[in-house]
């Protein structure tokens, strides 16, 4: 940046309105040349995530409708990005919050939502998303509290069709947008994006992707509910995959009320090592930092312009940052200690060594 570049600087009365108006970046090495290949970097929300859009517009719906009153504890099960979200605002708001969480989601997770003064009670892996959901509905019932429901909860897909979809179309105004693709999860992003696009842009053709190992949508096998209200049955499609909060072991209703009103043109399979290759790809080659949900959605967007004409312009959604990934997988092979590399660097000029 120049110095004589123009400074847009903005006081924030408080966290919560830095939510949103995340950058749309080019991908410029690893996309096919000709084509235009943007990326909607959600890390940039204040807590890392495009679950935080999601957290303020549940709690704010459940306010203004008198569902939430003042000082009643808010409950929800969650992978990890929405409890950090929802622990955000409802520290900044005055709310207690309970979230449930399968023990298998990564540690960081659970730390920050503690750290932001949420209590997490884990539930059995083997249980899966279904069963840290039942719990999140049991304890709202027996406790008297809010629960978010974010797998139905409409303000979810509204707040998407108020934000997310008007900045992406901004970026668009004078060329078409021709691929939006995204991951579904809560099915909020999709649902709520998805209808904007049609309405407004309806040249774009909508890509929904999801793990190759729980392809759930692309098993065409209906969803069935679950024994209470809220909760679903664990669908006979899904086995564990890497991408964490991308795809429960169940369609949410948001994501069927997507396939229902045809907003999904394709859906697309990514393969669980496809996805870590392109996240560490995204950060060495580009400089862009997200988790692994990203690399899978990127892995989707590249499919799609593998094909696509020259001049195709292509948008997907990283959904969050990398930095709650730490134990996971995706940072299997960086050490913490010097590599012999590292030590032979170190080694060549005498200051400084350790052990000396």
């Amino acid at each position: 940046m120049s110095n004589d570049a123009e400074i847009s600087a903005k006081k924030y009365q408080n966290i919560l309105q830095t939510i949103g108006n995340t950058p749309l970046v080019k991908i410029n090495k690893l996309a096919p040349e000709g084509v235009n290949l943007y990326a909607k970097i959600e890390a940039f929300n204040p807590m890392g995530s495009v679950k935080d859009r999601l957290a303020l517009a549940v709690i704010e719906a459940a306010e203004k409708s008198g569902a939430l009153q003042p000082g009643q504890t808010v409950v929800e099960a969650t992978s990890g990005n929405t409890g950090i979200g929802l622990a955000m605002v409802c520290a900044q708001k005055g709310y207690p919050l309970v979230v449930t969480m399968a023990e298998s989601f990564s540690v960081e997770r659970r730390k920050m939502m503690r750290f932001l003064g949420a209590k997490v009670v884990l539930t059995p892996a083997a249980e899966k998303g279904s069963g840290m959901l039942k719990k999140a509905v049991e304890l709202a019932e027996t406790h008297d509290w809010f629960l978010c429901r974010q797998f139905e909860n409409e303000a979810n897909a509204d707040m998407h069709s108020r934000t997310t979809a008007p900045e992406i179309l901004a970026c668009f105004t004078d060329e078409n947008l021709d691929y939006w693709v995204s991951g579904y999860g809560t099915g909020g992003t999709l649902k709520g994006v998805a209808r904007v696009l049609r309405e407004k842009s309806p040249q774009t053709k909508v890509i929904a992707c999801e793990p190759e190992s729980a392809a759930l949508l692309s098993s065409h096998i209906p969803q069935e509910a679950g024994e209470s209200e809220s909760t679903y049955k664990s669908h006979g499609s899904f086995s564990p995959h890497p991408m964490q909060g991308w795809t429960p072991d169940f369609i949410s209703q948001l994501t069927q009320d997507a396939v229902a009103s045809e907003l999904v043109d394709e859906v697309l399979t990514i393969p669980g090592p496809e996805a870590l290759r392109l996240s560490r790809q995204l950060a060495v080659e580009e400089g862009i930092f997200v988790g692994i949900s990203a690399g899978a959605t990127l892995a989707g967007a590249l499919k799609i312009a593998e094909s696509a004409a020259p001049g195709t312009n292509i948008v997907c959604m990283l959904p969050d940052t990398g930095e709650r990934y730490l134990s996971t997988p995706l940072f299997g092979d960086i050490a913490a200690e010097m590599d012999d590399d590292e030590q032979a660097l170190a080694a060549s000029t005498p200051s400084a060594q350790l052990g000396a």
